[in-house]
């Protein structure tokens, strides 16, 4: 049994460098008709043995790596939009990612979401440090080695470089990994490997090819191994070809698959299965005249287009297999299906996304927040995924929210979205939903907070202090406490028996006027409708009144309130409703 190349992937935040490093390895095999030259595949990048070899040699004699794989696959979409498409089983096909970071601006958002993605699928990684041909001083040397071309830059140059990398260090190490310079590592399975490189000049390319093919043949021996019966892949898109109709865009990462085959995936309405009509391949030949050219069959680790019948309801980052065993592989797509994709009558927000892997992706994350689901579906927001969260909102407006990630919002839905105030929160990076929730639960609870105080008189709890009787009447001023809640001015006040006594018309604090005092304040109170020594005695408790349609108004908004304040309104429920 022999091994098939490593799938890569390459992940980091935009403008980072992702796509130009992606293709400084395409130009590895600088003509098409050169031996070992670059194949290209649908929504992927082959480089073959003898082309890493010829980018590697500067750095052959000293890095001592023996090139055993066949080459290495490359995803051509770089980003976590690529990744989280490339999901089995809960994982990720991807057998290594290199992180691509801008040395300049260090750790940015899709950074850390890339981070976050790596640890949950557990996928290996390296660090690509990109841009060092900016640092200050840096001298272009017409090698692709990083270590020849550091060697010949002047000192303060050198010291500058490390300062970088140390900074990676750091950022990474918050994040529980331990890391170093590639060429300082001792041990590559317990630390992460930094190679400091320019895409513009392809320095440091060398060592970034030899490495991930030594690490990949070293550590993922076992699972590289090929499996030469029925293929399985993952589906990266969906596309309506021009002159052909629906096809899918795969990556074949076990066994292989032939025209003919009979193939399974997932669809919205469940397991569907068609028959290979062909399988396609760009054509890059000079003057041709057709897009693609047909095969007979294609090994892992591959990309191809399919053309068969009825693709059009295939769900993007689904599993798919070669028939073996239709009904036990049903059972194990549907049960994969119902993890990711279903609605319940639970209480929970509403998550729309692109593929399977981004909404594996968010279920995790929403988890260890403690943010129920509701109803999870790939495709566009649509008014019915709008009209499901006003239901919810009538019964936890915190949970009557919409998430879309990388999905369209139709115009209706976003209508009907503003008419109902139920919010729809777009992102193309999935840990922003977090910020951007708890964003919106501040702004609701205070807006909520807000409405309820010009509604409702906000519970309190007063001492009648002995000796501060200062008026007794017309208007009555005395000294009080609040022990619990807040009072405010222009709230009128009961008894423990529930008597009303009057409404508070001022209060000061060492002799200054205020609108509220909050518990532990000792002030002055002023009311024209009590008498002290009739109404009211020292050493009194006194509370806010209330009624009981008041109080109940209060329970339905349980978050406005503090624990000390629920405690309040329960001695006021306790005297209003239950007197």
């Amino acid at each position: 049994m022999g091994i098939r190349s490593p799938i890569l992937v390459l992940l980091g935040h935009v403008d980072h460098g992702k796509t130009s490093l992606l293709d400084a390895i395409r130009g590895s095999a600088v003509a098409a008709k050169e031996a070992g030259a670059i194949t290209q595949m649908i929504g992927a990048s082959y480089l073959p043995r003898e082309a890493i070899e010829r980018t590697s040699a500067p750095v052959a004699d000293l890095m001592k790596i023996k090139i055993e794989i066949p080459g290495l696959l490359f995803i051509d979409t770089p980003g976590h939009e690529a990744f989280t498409n490339l999901r089995e089983r809960g994982g990720s096909i991807a057998d290594m990612a290199i992180l691509v970071v801008d040395v300049a601006q260090g750790f940015q958002p899709q950074t850390l979401e890339s981070i976050r993605i790596l640890k949950q699928c557990k996928t290996p990684f390296v660090v690509a440090a990109n841009k060092i041909d900016l640092i200050h001083g840096w001298k272009k040397q017409g090698t692709d080695s990083f270590l020849k071309s550091f060697a010949k830059q002047p000192p303060h140059v050198q010291e500058a470089v490390d300062n970088k990398m140390y900074e990676l260090m750091g950022a990474l190490s918050t994040h529980g990994f331990d890391c170093d310079r590639f060429d300082r590592i001792a041990d590559f399975k317990k630390q992460i490997a930094i190679i400091p490189l320019s895409a513009k000049t392809r320095e440091g390319l060398a060592e970034l090819l030899l490495l991930i093919a030594g690490m990949s043949q070293k550590f993922m021996e076992k699972r590289l191994e090929l499996g030469l019966g029925e293929g399985k892949g993952t589906v990266l898109e969906v596309k309506e070809e021009k002159g052909l109709g629906s096809t899918v865009d795969i990556v074949l990462y076990d066994g292989k698959i032939a025209k003919g085959d009979e193939i399974m995936f997932l669809t919205r309405d469940g397991v569907g299965k068609t028959k290979v009509r062909a399988l396609l391949e760009p054509n890059l030949a000079k003057g041709a005249k057709d897009k693609y050219s047909y095969l007979d069959g294609i090994e892992a680790a591959a990309g191809v287009k399919i053309l068969a019948p009825d693709l059009e309801g295939v769900v993007p980052g689904s599993p798919l297999y070669v028939v073996r065993d239709f009904e036990a592989q049903r059972a194990e797509l549907e049960a994969q299906a119902k993890q990711l994709l279903f609605e319940s009558g639970e209480e929970g927000v509403i998550v729309k996304a692109d593929s399977l892997g981004s909404i594996e992706a968010i279920l995790a994350l929403f988890g260890k927040n403690g943010i129920k689901v509701r109803k999870a579906d790939i495709g566009a927001v649509t008014r019915m995924d709008v009209a499901a969260a006003k239901a919810v909102r009538g019964e936890n407006r915190y949970d009557g929210v919409v998430f879309g990630f990388n999905v369209e919002v139709m115009d209706e839905a976003r209508e009907e979205a503003e008419a109902a105030g139920v919010p729809v929160i777009w992102s193309n990076i999935i840990y922003k939903f977090i910020e951007d929730y708890e964003e919106w639960m501040v702004g609701e609870k205070e807006r909520e907070k807000k409405e309820l105080e010009a509604e409702l008189p906000w519970p309190a709890k007063i001492k009648v202090l002995k000796g501060f009787f200062f008026r007794l009447s017309k208007p009555a001023v005395f000294g009080i406490e609040v022990l619990g809640g807040k009072l405010r001015k222009g709230v009128r006040l009961m008894n423990a028996s529930g008597k009303d006594l009057g409404e508070v018309k001022g209060i000061q604090n060492e002799g200054k006027g205020i609108e509220e005092a909050a518990a532990g304040l000792k002030v002055a109170i002023s009311s024209e409708d009590i008498v002290l020594g009739k109404d009211i005695r020292e050493g009194d408790m006194l509370f806010t009144a209330m009624g009981k349609s008041q109080v109940f108004k209060w329970e339905e908004r349980p978050g406005s309130l503090s624990e000390s304040e629920k405690e309040v309104l329960d001695e006021i429920k306790r005297i209003v409703v239950y007197k």
